[in-house]
């Protein structure tokens, strides 16, 4: 039911047998690593909210049938659903979103209703509930836009390039607004590019290391968009559901209502990237280069003093590491 490979270790002190959560997009990549750890650590009630049009019910189907364990197939767009899903709850991890910044310029309008009016419900719901304690959900990176300083620091961003971008800024926006005027506790993660088990390569929007790690393993060559020198943050995903568990419970003051950067805190080129994974499969394939993308920031490089000191984050897992248990859980 639970993979070997992860969370062996638990990242939180209290006891969740007395704590309900609620995971929207629950059934996605971030949103079901999540389930898996809650659930593996006895949480007493996990709620999952997802409308499956991103997420894979597939990623839930050992946890149908647990007691402490709830699916509702539902829109983060109906205000009335949100409502719902919220009650009894303590915590929720709000992950629902279209990601991709391809898919944003190509349907703009669809990535403002999900991730921005969708927000803003859940959000709301959160607000209006007498039972939630607090409100956690998925920043981005795409926040820093074409701000130059490497590496990123939470209070430096840029203007946003693409409307994906755009989006996640306005979700933090919205919660520090609501945090100084209703009052709500409110943590944002700032994810740069997340990998590990359940995240889908045959998406037509995957992102990059599912798909490198698909063509290595078919013998394949690979797509690098650009020259393949751009770089990237690459973060294994049990480090941010370690971020998550950290922030439904930290205690300090001064760590409630701020957004923080979550990485490992190194930064990798995708031509280097592709060379590794053909090293830890045993491999030397090629890749293929091909014009470089709209929208694309060019280098991200994630400072993570501020999540270290404020809630406690230990980022356990480097790129290598990850990409073995990725690539031996592939075999499986």
């Amino acid at each position: 039911m639970f993979n070997k490979s992860l969370y062996n270790i638990p990242y939180h002190e209290e006891d969740i047998s007395t704590y309900n959560f609620l995971v929207t997009g629950g059934a996605g990549f971030i949103g079901s690593n999540l389930v898996e750890y809650l659930l593996k650590f006895g949480a007493r009630h996990v709620r999952v909210l997802d409308n499956l049009s991103n997420g894979y019910f597939d990623n839930l189907k050992d946890y149908i049938g647990l007691s402490n364990f709830e699916f509702i197939e539902g829109d983060i767009r109906d205000i009335e659903v949100c409502k719902r899903v919220v009650r009894d709850i303590d915590f929720i991890s709000h992950q629902a979103a279209l990601g991709s910044v391809p898919r944003s310029i190509q349907n703009p309008l669809l990535t403002n209703d999900v991730n921005i009016s969708g927000f803003l419900n859940m959000l709301y719901a959160a607000k209006e509930s007498t039972s939630v304690k607090r409100f956690i959900y998925a920043a981005s990176s795409s926040t820093y836009g074409d701000h130059p300083d490497l590496p990123k620091v939470e209070n430096r961003i840029g203007r946003p390039l693409s409307p994906y971008a755009v989006t996640k800024y306005v979700n933090e926006l919205y919660a520090d607004v609501f945090s100084k005027t209703f009052g709500i506790e409110t943590i944002g993660l700032r994810y740069f590019n997340v990998f590990g088990p359940r995240q889908n390569p045959n998406n037509p929007y995957a992102a990059v290391i599912p798909l490198f790690v698909k063509a290595v393993q078919n013998n394949e060559q690979a797509n690098i968009f650009g020259d393949g020198k751009q770089t990237r943050d690459f973060t294994f995903v049990e480090n941010v559901i370690q971020s998550n568990v950290l922030s439904f419970f930290a205690n300090d003051n001064k760590a409630i209502n701020e957004v923080y950067n979550i990485a490992y805190g190194e930064n990798i080129s995708l031509n280097q990237l592709w060379e590794l994974i053909n090293e830890i499969a045993g491999k030397k394939i090629l890749p293929i280069h091909l014009p470089k993308r709209v929208g694309d920031v060019l280098n991200s490089l994630a400072d993570i003093s501020k999540a270290k000191k404020l809630i406690n984050y230990n980022p356990r897992f480097t790129v290598r590491q990850g990409l073995t248990i990725l690539m031996e859980d592939k075999k499986n």
